[in-house]
């Protein structure tokens, strides 16, 4: 038998059980996720040194969105820890068909039973993916759980009272997209490019290998999603929110406005309703977009993807999700406004 070298995928982390590459692992992302900890600690004896407007927002925003995401990350990481520990391989196998025509539907449909938002269901679905589960289905598990749980729709009803037609229209185009992601990944996608764990998971205890596992997911996971914090606050104090009334004018614009809007804001999913019955000079169908696309792509999701699957992964990921995201939102909002009748569906309402 040949001795592995540094560079054989045989070699792992010399911790026990966790079955965790050392491979491309950047301590940064744990000074971030610490930096964090300590800036929010530190916040009141740092407020003089924000007196500028541009730097109040920015940080108000960087706080928000990432304290905002850290339960569900919190969440994330402890199943993702369960999984690792108390799930064997061979039941996620049993339980996920292995034909991705079926497979990644109930996927998906899993997503519905996981109350938590995108920044948990990273770290879950990197797990599940490592534990047997097919990359497709781990993927639609990825972009359905923070879009149609109970939660969210819940926080989509209060948000639009009276319009049960937004929360199911909101339910059938994110799952829609979940699916239609998982089915695309399946047939053309390259699982080579996933920088998941394989094998090696020999732990003392099952405890062992929870808090391993915790640990390490959380302390990855979350340096990117300070990072990914740190982009969405720079980009919205950097865009101008009145151009926001210049691109509701034009129908296909303003749908592709909305979309990248909700990659820039990197809103929490079930915040992200609340923010976008504001958005009221723009048709229904253009908010719709912002509601699909938001959970399955945004600068703190692409971030934390890299940190899980690899920067190689999300690159050809992202605008996957980002295209076809935008593309079921247009489709069931036209759908949606052909059924009711409602003009809101394709033409804004302006609030003066």
């Amino acid at each position: 038998m040949s001795t592995p070298t540094k560079d054989s995928p045989a070699v792992r982390d010399p911790r026990p059980g966790t079955g965790l590459s050392t491979t491309r692992r950047v301590p940064a992302l744990e000074l971030l996720a610490i930096g964090l900890v300590g800036a929010v600690l530190l916040r009141p004896a740092m407020a003089g040194l924000f007196d500028d407007p541009a730097l109040q927002t920015w940080s108000t925003i960087f706080v928000s969105i990432t304290i905002q995401a850290l339960p569900f990350l919190v969440l994330g990481v402890l199943v993702s820890g369960a999984i690792a520990a108390f799930v064997p391989a061979s039941t996620l196998v049993r339980l996920m068909p292995t034909n991705p025509l079926f497979g990644v539907p109930m996927a998906g449909l899993a997503g519905a039973a996981l109350p938590g938002c995108e920044c948990g269901s990273v770290p879950i679905a990197g797990r599940l993916a490592q534990r047997g589960a097919s990359p497709a289905a781990a993927f639609a598990f990825m972009l359905a759980a923070p879009a149609i749980n109970p939660v969210v729709l819940a926080a989509t009803a209060v948000a639009f009272p009276g319009r049960p037609d937004i929360v199911v229209a909101r339910f059938v185009a994110s799952l829609m997209a979940a699916v239609l992601v998982g089915w695309i990944w399946a047939r053309f996608g390259d699982d080579d490019l996933l920088r998941t764990a394989s094998g090696g998971e020999e732990a003392s205890t099952p405890w062992t290998m929870f808090t391993t596992v915790a640990a390490h997911d959380f302390l990855h996971a979350g340096g990117w999603l300070v990072l990914g914090g740190m982009t969405a606050a720079t980009l919205q104090v950097v865009v101008p929110r009145t151009v926001l009334d210049l691109l509701a004018g034009n129908e296909v614009v303003a749908i592709l406005a909305l979309g990248t809007l909700a990659v820039v804001l990197a809103i929490c999913s079930e915040a992200d309703a609340f923010v976008a019955v504001g958005l009221s000079q723009f048709s229904t169908t253009a908010r719709l977009a912002f509601l699909v696309v938001g959970p399955a792509v945004d600068v703190k999701l692409v971030a934390l993807q890299a940190g899980v699957f690899g920067r190689r992964f999300t690159a050809r990921f992202a605008p996957l999700a980002f295209v076809v995201a935008l593309g079921s939102a247009v489709v069931v909002g036209l759908a949606a406004g052909a059924i009711t009748g409602n003009i809101t569906w394709t033409e804004g309402i302006v609030v003066r």
